[in-house]
């Protein structure tokens, strides 16, 4: 009865964890969940079909009006049509010295299919991101072939719990590395003392080498000299006593 007992309490906790923990695994996401401030990326929106009796037909992504990105290029996925639609601005931007007067405010892929237990990534190359917010929100449609459609526009509030149908989210954070060149730089600089330094200390040790190699063959050649002497003086007080 106790083991009983205890086997149902792990497999109620087993599914309240699953049951908790199901939404948030399955939401439509963007991903890399971020990108750097001002600059270009390429994101993927990640679409699990989280139905087991039907297939997801469509997804629409909304771009917030306020952010809008002079370039938005969708990649090619197979099976999908993919449709871009661009609005009017009420502020124009300047980009490259060229006036943009409409960014994209939608894009939306359908005619495939994400079968039950699969998920499907639809792949953008999107910029110049904004250079003073910390997020860009995605308000996402995700539409079943049974007619339903899920709406991935809630957005999470500092200090509350995640959303039951939460908007994908590219958190903006600023650019890395901003004394990277000067930190390269140096890391140079000192790579080519130290490569001077060397070949300095190489060269004098190469002279030093030649210098012990010539001051040697003279001690040698005076030596020699010296023995050859010593023979011939040696070789006369011979001849001298012989006689």
């Amino acid at each position: 009865m106790k083991t009983s007992r205890v086997s149902f309490a792990a497999a109620l906790a087993a599914g309240t964890v699953l049951l908790l923990s199901g939404p948030a695994f399955a939401h439509v996401s963007v991903q890399p969940g971020e990108a750097t401030k001002g600059g270009y990326a390429t994101i993927n929106f990640k679409v699990p079909n989280e139905r087991d009796n039907a297939s997801t037909t469509q997804l629409e992504v909304n771009f917030p009006i306020d952010q809008p990105l002079t370039s938005v290029m969708p990649q090619d996925v197979p099976g999908w049509t993919v449709t871009v639609e661009k609005s009017k601005l009420d502020k124009p931007l300047t980009v490259h010295g060229k006036q943009i007067n409409e960014a994209v405010t939608k894009v939306t892929w359908s005619g495939g299919k994400i079968e039950p237990g699969k998920f499907q990534q639809f792949p953008l190359s999107v910029g110049k991101l904004p250079e003073t917010a910390d997020q860009m929100v995605f308000k996402s449609l995700q539409t079943y072939d049974n007619g339903e459609v899920v709406r991935w526009i809630e957005e999470a509030k500092d200090g509350a719990e995640e959303p039951q149908n939460p908007a994908p989210v590219l958190k903006l954070t600023a650019a890395k590395g901003a004394d990277h060149h000067g930190s390269d730089a140096k890391s140079d600089a000192k790579n080519a003392g130290a490569k001077d330094g060397k070949d300095a200390k190489d060269g004098h040790d190469k002279a030093a080498a030649e210098h012990g190699s010539d001051t040697t063959a003279r001690v040698l050649g005076v030596a020699g000299i010296v023995v050859g002497l010593g023979g011939v003086a040696f070789g006369v007080a011979s001849r001298r006593r012989s006689a």
